[in-house]
């Protein structure tokens, strides 16, 4: 693809009578998309890729719905439209519902704060120790509360 400008810079040094191959060097291009350049009057306007329809796009408004009813797992609204007629996968189905899915921001750790003396923390460990020639399991507790 030639840009506007360069299809300009392209003319304009043909005007001026330098050959193709020197055009295709300065350029930095190829003889032959020289030559189909200069062939052309204008230059080719911009087309965007045809946007095709999804197979989704008959269930799109069930599927909102579904959504704002409470029903966010995408395998069981599959199964629901599958029974409606819809033929495609549920990659696509996951890919329409996620912007429509609520932001879930859970902190892993709430910290709980009380003030000194009212609260002790401990951690529990467990050992073997050997008991009459038989292993024993044992468990002790060992405080963190360090004044």
């Amino acid at each position: 693809m030639v840009k506007n400008g360069d299809f300009y810079m392209i003319h304009e040094m043909r005007k001026r009578g330098m050959s193709i191959t020197r055009i295709a060097q300065e350029m930095g291009r190829d003889r032959k998309t020289i030559r189909k350049w200069l062939s052309k009057k204008e230059p080719e306007p911009y087309q965007r890729k045809v946007i095709r329809p999804s197979k989704l796009d008959p269930f799109k408004d069930y599927v909102r719905l579904r959504m704002e009813e409470g029903c966010l797992n995408a395998r069981v609204i599959l199964e629901e439209i599958k029974t409606k007629g819809y033929s495609g996968g549920i990659t696509t189905l996951r890919v329409f519902m996620k912007p429509f899915r609520p932001t879930v921001i859970n902190k892993t750790t709430v910290r709980f704060e009380t003030d000194p003396g009212y609260q002790a923390q401990v951690d529990w460990g467990r050992f073997t120790v050997d008991w009459h020639g038989k292993p024993k399991r044992l468990y002790q507790a060992a405080s963190l509360d360090h004044r």
